[in-house]
């Protein structure tokens, strides 16, 4: 069976676009493949200066994979920091990574313009490397990433052939594939931008927590435009981005295109408390699920540890292999 692999940092709350655009996707393909879904704690260290927050973050992001329908006894949901074989084998490919192939990398770029003027970590650069480890440890056959983390695969590739071809066949070198389109989900209140966590307000970004009232308020006030007439309501995502932006919701949370979910509707006002109320029935059994799994703390740490247990196993044997064809002296 194909071996996929996504990860996901746990560096802040999840919100509607991360759910309908990716992690619906990661609980709807969990039969189809063998999914290693990893919570990758260690990547962020590299903006992190305050104890505590990491753990908690990864803990949240735990409950809610599991809350969305993630099954630990079918999909390998582990922490990173569980499994420590990420850290050897992170080192093992910083030196089978060069300098020159990381400067190049444009998210360090991007990341540490933003960052002008502050600490800047030596891991901001090297992660890659360490995001290779985490790849080839399962001896991944598809990543599935988007145009902005296509460089990373393609350093992983680079690496998993150049230890091969210097050491004998290791590792499987793996694909970088386009995932299965996941809703297109914009800000509220800025409907040509994607909804985001990092915006001046929180207003045009519905969080998978929030509360029902919270959400009514946030699509009620949505930004649409002043168009009136029977045709008002129609998906045109050049010229009517705000609606478009609501009927890609609707269409998602009800299993529906965009033109279907269309259909009916004359009034902004009614599309915009059926698409809130759309979304506050799909988010209730998840949240229900969070708020149970965040009370049972062991329960949580359960379930984490039987994806830890299933990654190490694998983790193990692929960094066995390495070491064994480097040559290493064994302990």
């Amino acid at each position: 069976m194909t071996r996929v692999l996504s990860c996901i940092q746990p560096t802040g709350d999840v919100h509607l676009g991360n759910y309908l655009g990716a992690l619906r996707n990661w609980e709807r393909g969990q039969h189809d493949k063998d999914v290693f879904h990893g919570i990758v704690d260690l990547h962020a260290l590299t903006v992190t200066e305050q104890p505590g927050v990491v753990g908690e973050r990864t803990l949240a992001l735990g409950a809610m994979l599991f809350a969305i329908g993630l099954d630990p006894n079918v999909a390998t949901v582990f922490v990173q920091s569980h499994v420590p074989e990420h850290a050897q084998l992170g080192w093992v490919m910083e030196c089978t990574i060069s300098y020159g192939e990381l400067s190049r990398m444009t998210q360090f770029k991007d990341k540490t313009s933003k960052r002008e003027g502050q600490f800047i970590s030596a891991g901001l650069f090297s992660y890659p490397a360490l995001q290779a480890a985490d790849i080839i440890l399962y001896d991944t056959d598809e990543v599935p990433v988007g145009d902005d983390q296509r460089q990373h695969v393609e350093i992983t590739r680079d690496a998993a052939i150049r230890f091969n071809h210097r050491f004998g066949e290791t590792f499987v070198v793996p694909d970088a594939v386009i995932p299965a389109a996941g809703a297109r989900v914009m800000d509220l209140q800025d409907p040509t931008s994607k909804m985001s966590k990092s915006g001046d307000t929180d207003s045009g970004c519905v969080m998978m927590l929030d509360d029902p009232k919270a959400i009514m308020k946030k699509f009620k006030r949505a930004v649409t435009d002043s168009d009136t007439g029977p045709d008002a309501v129609r998906y045109d995502v050049a010229a009517k981005p705000g609606v478009s932006s609501l009927l890609d919701i609707l269409a998602a949370v009800t299993d529906r295109t965009p033109q279907q979910a269309a259909e009916g509707y004359s009034q902004y006002g009614k599309l915009k408390v059926d698409t809130g109320e759309a979304v506050v029935a799909m988010l209730e059994p998840i949240q229900s699920r969070y708020d149970e799994l965040m009370s049972d703390p062991a329960e949580l740490t359960r379930l984490l540890q039987i994806g830890a247990d299933r990654a190490r196993e694998v983790a193990s044997a692929t960094l066995r292999r390495a070491y064994d064809a480097i040559g290493l002296l064994p302990s």
